[in-house]
């Protein structure tokens, strides 16, 4: 696959440059291009994130981050047995539990939720940093949605990062999950209370907190490409009907003569 030639493979993370170390320079250099492209193109076209974490698995699928990199690109299309394989791969080559929750959303994925809250439960979470812990705590909320067991996913987000006035990365998601489930267990109210706080701590527009909140108010937002067609039309109605007048009033004049 194509890499542009400002790509260099210099972009990539320190502890990435490292582990590929042990590779050829040549190759090294190879992978770290390929996975520079992984990471731009992750969010806005997954499927060609995809195609060049391939390239990148191809080349040195012993390197744990060339794994994990695999495994998220898999994960943003949906791949989720594929994420999984991959995830579990790298897990087994560093030892570390990071990946654990989203390991966990992908059992979700696979229509596994009973085994999403095994891992919820499992000691490897202790083990995790606070962004790791709240995201388990997402995880372990949907899974309990997918059971249909809305009062427990209400109750799962119920946490003291939930209640802290405390903005942190992960705050504009667990607000946004809580309304989610807050609305659909039909408490509107309380829903659109925790879209607000959602919104108020959304600063990047990570989610669409605003939208939400904005059609639990009734607003309704017209595109702007709509509008100037509607007053084209409104436009061309004016003129039809001018033109018509004008018609109306030659005919007019022209029986009096």
């Amino acid at each position: 696959m194509p890499i542009p030639e400002e790509v260099t493979g210099d972009e990539i993370d320190k502890d990435v440059r490292q582990e590929l170390q042990s590779l050829p320079k040549t190759l090294a250099e190879d992978v770290a291009r390929n996975l520079v492209m992984v990471a731009r193109l992750l969010d806005e076209d997954p499927e060609a994130a995809y195609g060049y974490s391939k390239v990148a698995l191809r080349l040195a699928s012993r390197v744990a981050a060339v794994r994990e990199a695999g495994g998220f690109a898999a994960y943003a299309n949906q791949k989720y047995s594929e994420a999984l394989a991959e995830f579990r791969a790298a897990r087994r080559m560093t030892g570390s539990v990071e990946l654990w929750p989203v390991m966990a959303d992908c059992e979700r994925g696979l229509g596994r939720p009973e085994k999403a809250l095994d891992m919820a439960g499992a000691p490897e979470v202790h083990k995790l940093d606070k962004a790791g812990q709240v995201e388990m705590r997402l995880v372990a909320a949907g899974a309990r949605r997918d059971m249909g067991q809305l009062d427990a996913a209400i109750v799962t987000l119920q946490s003291p990062e939930l209640a802290s006035n405390s903005v942190q990365p992960w705050t504009p998601r667990l607000r946004y999950a809580y309304a989610d489930a807050l609305l659909a267990a039909g408490r509107e109210r309380e829903a659109r209370e925790w879209f607000a706080k959602a919104v108020e701590s959304d600063r990047d527009g990570s989610t669409d907190a605003s939208d939400r909140l904005a059609e639990l108010d009734g607003v309704e937002f017209m595109d702007a490409l709509d509008e100037r067609e509607g007053d084209s039309d409104v436009a061309s109605s004016s003129a039809a009907a001018d033109d018509a007048a004008a018609d109306e009033d030659a005919d007019g004049e022209g029986e009096k003569d």
